[in-house]
């Protein structure tokens, strides 16, 4: 009986962190949907890679990363997040990052495809390009199987991995052209 209940209550805790990387960011954590800190936020930085933003606040968008409609992909937090034209988040999600990772800066979706075989093999979908670093093709995909497992550091591959959920929510929004800003 003790396992039955260990194991229920593992998988409503997995749940709700799933939840809770897709809701609004004013639900997440009382910040307004622009990123703004709420009133309440401490000035204590959040997690390493994170300098600056308050640790109550460690979904808000990240400073500098724009304006306009984008998606904004912070290497050190491994998250992304889905920005519309006024500003707001309508979703922020963790990412696996792939070997190869472009530098901070602006790019433009260059290409996407439905399905494909990844760099490493997997079968993913939802590809989303818009980057290259010496050779390495560097874009958002989704496992099929659903895996977000870690990539192989002795293999160049491009891949930014994401739950499929995730990647159906970029697909939509990031078509050919779209703005990706990449932060530290």
């Amino acid at each position: 009986m003790a396992g039955l209940t260990a194991a229920a209550l593992a998988a409503v805790g997995f749940l709700a962190y799933q939840a809770s990387a897709t809701a609004p960011a004013d639900l997440r954590s009382g910040a307004k949907a622009t990123g703004s800190p709420s009133p309440s936020a401490s000035a204590a930085p959040s997690a390493p890679g994170a300098p600056g933003k308050p640790a109550d606040d460690a979904l808000a968008l990240p400073p500098g990363s724009g304006s306009g409609e984008r998606v904004v992909y912070a290497l050190a937090d491994r998250r992304v997040w889905l920005v519309d034209e006024s500003g707001k988040v309508i979703r922020t999600f963790p990412v696996m990052p792939s070997a190869v990772s472009p530098a901070p800066g602006t790019y433009a979706v260059t290409s996407r495809s439905g399905t494909v075989r990844g760099s490493d093999g997997v079968q993913v979908e939802h590809v989303v390009r818009f980057a290259t670093v010496e050779g390495v093709t560097v874009g958002f995909s989704a496992a099929v199987d659903g895996s977000m497992s870690s990539p192989d550091p002795t293999r160049r591959t491009g891949g930014v991995r994401m739950a499929r959920a995730d990647g159906d929510a970029l697909w939509t929004f990031a078509t050919v052209d779209a703005k990706v800003v990449v932060v530290p």
